[in-house]
């Protein structure tokens, strides 16, 4: 491989990564396209390399997601559990539902999450009275984080973990069937149901990613769908720009996070309608 050719792969994964580090979401989603559309990858490979890239994102994060508490790993363990039984439940199910019908229905889900984060916008973020004997306190899923503009501890309270549960069930089915990655599901599943603050949302979502991806990620080298030598710069770039993309969600004031990522979600929202028309989109 020529070196342009690694420079370039290297500075794609990085903006990718920086980019699903601030959102919480599976730089794959942003790497397939990139590495079908503009280097000419086969899908295979380019979903191989991506599903490496996920994982590289997703540890990359971790640290400073863990150090600033940000991340509440108790809440991402039970979650994962429904994500992973919704995405075997899709593997079940591929190809027998219509593609075109899921892509659109995608796109429904899509709009109709920004919708909700966008009426949350004034809302204060994990300030609910849960009950004494809801799953949150008997599980002891509230947490506090560190905000730096007021200089204190914010205590937040999980809402409603069964219909969280649900949610996630019901993204990782989707992700599964339409080999996306399910964070771009989460945040809105965890945003709207169990009310956590935005940057709570997208840490644990990004913990979450790596699991996941994990789980996966050997069935694809038994395959040999991963190539080393496009891999090799897709993780060094994913693990950079992960790190970069932690430290920008940091400072970045959670009303325009949450602007910035309704707006992502709108843009993939047109993406997916047009896939279910069968016009392809980059």
């Amino acid at each position: 491989m020529e070196p342009h050719t690694v420079l370039w792969l290297f500075l794609a994964a990085f903006g990718a990564s920086a980019l699903g580090g601030v959102l919480g979401m599976a730089s794959g989603i942003f790497i397939v396209p990139i590495l079908t559309l503009l280097f000419g990858v086969d899908i295979h490979v380019a979903v191989g390399a991506s599903i490496v890239s996920v994982i590289a994102c997703s540890c990359g994060s971790a640290a400073p997601f863990l150090k600033e508490r940000l991340t509440n790993v108790r809440l991402a363990i039970v979650l994962e559990t429904a994500t992973t039984l919704g995405a075997l439940t899709g593997v079940l199910l591929i190809g027998i539902v219509p593609t075109s019908l899921l892509y659109g229905l995608f796109a429904v889900i899509l709009v109709l999450s920004a919708q909700q984060m966008l009426a949350r916008r004034r809302e204060r973020a994990g300030v609910i009275t849960a009950p004494s004997k809801s799953w949150a306190t008997t599980l002891r899923l509230h947490s506090a984080y560190p905000d730096r503009a007021l200089g204190r501890d914010v205590a937040y309270e999980v809402g409603h973990v069964p219909l969280g549960l649900l949610l996630m069930y019901g993204a990782g089915l989707v992700s599964a069937l339409l080999g996306v990655g399910s964070g771009v599901l989460k945040i809105p599943a965890m945003d709207s149901a169990l009310r956590l603050p935005i940057k709570i949302s997208t840490a644990t979502s990004n913990f979450m990613i790596g699991v996941t991806a994990s789980a996966s990620a050997g069935a694809y080298f038994v395959r040999g769908d991963i190539d080393i030598d496009i891999a090799g710069p897709i993780v060094l770039g994913s693990v950079l720009g992960a790190l970069a993309g932690a430290h920008l969600l940091m400072g970045i004031p959670a009303e325009k996070l949450r602007i910035f990522f309704v707006v992502v979600l709108l843009l993939l929202a047109v993406q997916m309608l047009a896939s279910a028309f069968g016009i392809h989109v980059s």
